[in-house]
Order: structure tokens, then C-alpha cells, then sequence
């Protein structure tokens, strides 16, 4: 029983590590696209509507977090005039969903094999 609650409470812990590396990401990405104005609020936008779309794409099926997260990304961004095509804007979109479930994804491994879930 011991076990499954520090599961359930690391898990829990990696959702927020995830929430946090898409924030942290997609601030980098707009100070690096030259906005100044806001941006820790321009990115906390950024970073829920992406972790929603993230979070209703693993529901489906775990491709559709790659589908639903760029494009969560691409919609969000539209609405914050910052100067990039598109095409760039989705592919900067799946690179932070990948990079940030990849950290998680592999953190919340090892911590499945300490505990000895896995």
C-alpha cells in the first residue's frame, strides 16, 4: 500500500515537473523571439493552453499529445503577435512537447525503478 501512495504522489509531483518545463520553455522561447512585454504572463498562457492540449491528447491516445500540444501551442501564440511564420510556430510548439514529456517522461521512470515499480 506504501508503495502505491508514493506512486500516486510522485506522480503527482511529475505532472507539475511537466507543467513547470513547458512554462520554463516557452518563456525561453519568447525571450528568444524578442518579446519583452509581460512574458512571464505571456508564457503562463502559453504553457496551460499547451499542457491542455498535451493532457487531452494523452487521453486519447499518447500520439495525439503531439498532435493537440503544438497545435494548442500555434493557437495560443496567434494571439500574441509575436513575428514568426506558422509553419515555425508549430514546429517550435512540438519541439517543447517533446523535449518536456521526454525530461518527464524519463525522470518519472527512474523514479518507478527506485520504488521498484517497475
Amino acid at each position: 500500500m506504501l508503495y502505491r501512495i508514493i506512486t500516486i504522489v510522485g506522480g503527482l509531483v511529475f505532472v507539475i515537473v511537466l507543467f513547470a518545463l513547458i512554462w520554463f520553455f516557452c518563456q525561453k522561447f519568447l525571450e528568444r523571439h524578442g518579446v519583452t512585454d509581460q512574458v512571464n504572463d505571456r508564457a503562463m498562457v502559453l504553457a496551460t493552453w499547451t499542457f491542455a492540449g498535451i493532457s487531452v491528447g494523452l487521453v486519447f491516445a499518447v500520439v495525439g499529445a503531439f498532435v493537440l500540444g503544438p497545435w494548442a501551442f500555434y493557437r495560443t501564440l496567434r494571439g500574441h503577435d509575436v513575428g514568426i511564420s506558422d509553419a515555425s510556430a508549430i514546429w517550435w510548439g512540438f519541439a517543447i512537447v517533446l523535449a518536456s514529456l521526454a525530461i518527464t517522461g524519463a525522470g518519472f521512470f527512474g523514479f518507478l525503478m527506485a520504488v521498484g515499480a517497475y
